[in-house]
C-alpha cells in the first residue's frame, strides 16, 4: 500500500512540473503589449497593409486601401518572398508613396503611433514620438512641391515572426519654398507587427556624402559609394 501511494504522489508532482514549465515559457515581449498574438502553425495568406488616411492623436485610425506599388530602379528582389515579407514590403511601399505625394496621413499611418517612436534624420537630428514626427511632416509638406523619390537596392530581412527591417538606397528631389533641391543616401526602416499591422517603429536615414570634416580621418574615402551599388541615376 505504501509503494502504491508513493507512485501516485510522484505522478502528481510530475504533472505539476510540466504545467509550471508551460506557464513559464508562454510569455512573450513585444514593443506594444496589446499586439501579443498566440502562436500558430497555420500559414496566413499575404495581406496588403492598410493605413489610416487621417489618424487621430493617440490612435491608429481607420484603415484605407494600400497605395500602388512603388516604382524602383534596380530593385534587388531575388528569390521567393514569404507572406510576412511581402506584407512588410507593402507597408514600406505605402510609406514611400505617401512621401512622394506629401500625404501626412498616409505617411503617419505607417509609423508606430507611440511616444517611443524614434527617427534618426538625414541631417543628423533625432525626432522622438509619433506626435512630433507628424507635426514636423505637416510643416515640411506645406512648403514642398514636386517630390520625386527613387528607391533602389531595397531588401526585406525578417528578424523574427513579428519583426523585420528594410534597407534601401534613395534619391529625392523637390521644390522647397520655390527653390529646387536634391539629395541621396541610404535608409533602414525597422518594422514591428503591431495588432496585426506592420508598423515602422524606427527609421534611420543617412546621406551618401556626409561632411568630410565631421568624419574621423580613418573613415574618409575618396569614393563614398561602393562599386557594387553605384548611385541612382535621375
Amino acid at each position: 500500500m505504501l509503494k502504491k501511494s508513493f507512485f501516485i504522489v510522484a505522478a502528481v508532482l510530475s504533472l505539476s512540473a510540466v504545467g509550471l514549465a508551460q506557464d513559464t515559457n508562454s510569455g512573450t515581449t513585444q514593443i506594444n503589449p496589446a499586439a501579443r498574438r498566440s502562436r500558430t502553425t497555420t500559414t496566413k495568406p499575404a495581406a496588403t497593409t492598410a493605413t489610416p488616411s487621417t489618424p487621430a492623436s493617440g490612435q491608429q485610425g481607420a484603415t484605407a486601401p494600400a497605395a500602388s506599388p512603388v516604382k524602383r530602379a534596380g530593385t534587388a528582389r531575388g528569390g521567393v518572398e514569404s507572406a510576412a515579407s511581402r506584407a512588410v514590403r507593402d507597408a514600406f511601399d505605402t510609406l514611400i508613396n505617401g512621401i512622394r505625394r506629401g500625404d501626412v496621413g498616409e505617411v503617419m499611418g505607417v509609423y508606430w503611433n507611440s511616444p517611443r517612436l524614434v527617427l534618426f534624420n538625414n541631417n543628423g537630428t533625432v525626432t522622438k514620438s509619433w506626435e512630433q514626427v507628424r507635426s514636423n511632416r505637416q510643416s515640411l509638406y506645406a512648403k514642398v512641391k514636386d517630390i520625386k523619390l527613387d528607391i533602389s537596392d531595397d531588401r526585406v530581412l525578417m528578424t523574427g515572426r513579428d519583426a523585420a527591417l528594410v534597407t534601401a538606397r534613395w534619391k529625392q528631389s523637390q521644390t522647397y519654398e520655390g527653390k529646387p533641391e536634391s539629395s541621396s543616401g541610404r535608409m533602414t526602416v525597422v518594422f514591428q507587427n503591431v495588432g496585426g499591422q506592420w508598423k515602422a517603429v524606427h527609421a534611420h536615414t543617412s546621406p551618401d556624402r556626409p561632411d568630410p570634416s565631421l568624419l574621423m580621418p580613418s573613415e574618409r574615402t575618396a569614393e563614398p559609394n561602393d562599386a557594387a551599388n553605384p548611385p541612382v541615376k535621375p
